[in-house]
């Protein structure tokens, strides 16, 4: 399959919207997150739709609510919009609660469709990966980029790994459920 202008587009878009952002703790353009997941999501079968909301997948969350995914589906259609809306675990700034946030997350994720479950496997998949490569490197210092302890976090992606395990099984969700079990070795 052949990307289109719309990638490219969507690409130069995810860019403009998190030109000022960067990974959590690091000096790391936030862009570079976003083409990881979109790699991840084409890697794994992924169709363009998919991989244009992997560059965008954070895009509501973080840079302007309900008006930005309004602005996604004009600009790449319904398709894309709804897997970035299943992808989005908070609409409002400031945020609710993390826990909270979390559990619905956990909660609606295994009614959500196979490109939604793909982007969001991809999503996760990155950052664990990301935080296993960074605590190889920093250490323990690591859990200190977090706003909560790391039995939360690691609680989270064992709960992500249980439900990837379940909804979308196959080869992908098992590489995560390995990530997740060598970040719950790191002290």
């Amino acid at each position: 399959m052949m990307m289109t202008e719309r990638f490219d587009a969507a690409l130069a878009y995810a860019s403009a919207l998190h030109r000022s952002q960067f990974r959590k703790g690091t000096r790391i353009p936030y862009i570079s997150h976003l083409m990881a997941v979109s790699s991840l999501v084409l890697e794994h079968g992924g169709n363009e739709d998919q991989a244009i909301a992997g560059l965008l997948h954070d895009a509501v969350e973080d840079q302007g609510g309900i008006e930005v995914l309004q602005d996604i589906e004009r600009r790449y259609g319904p398709a894309v919009a709804e897997i970035v809306a299943d992808c989005t675990d908070a609409w409002t700034d400031p945020k609710p609660a993390w826990r909270a946030r979390k559990e619905a997350y956990l909660a609606k994720l295994p009614g959500e469709k196979p490109g939604s479950l793909l982007v969001s496997l991809a999503d996760k998949m990155h950052n664990a990966g990301s935080i296993l490569f960074d605590h190889s490197v920093i250490g323990p210092e690591i859990w200190n980029r977090f706003s909560v302890r790391r039995d939360q976090t690691l609680w989270y992606y064992r709960s992500l790994s249980d439900v990837f395990t379940a909804a979308l099984p196959g080869g992908f969700a098992a590489e995560f459920a390995r990530t997740v079990a060598a970040l719950e070795l790191c002290d």
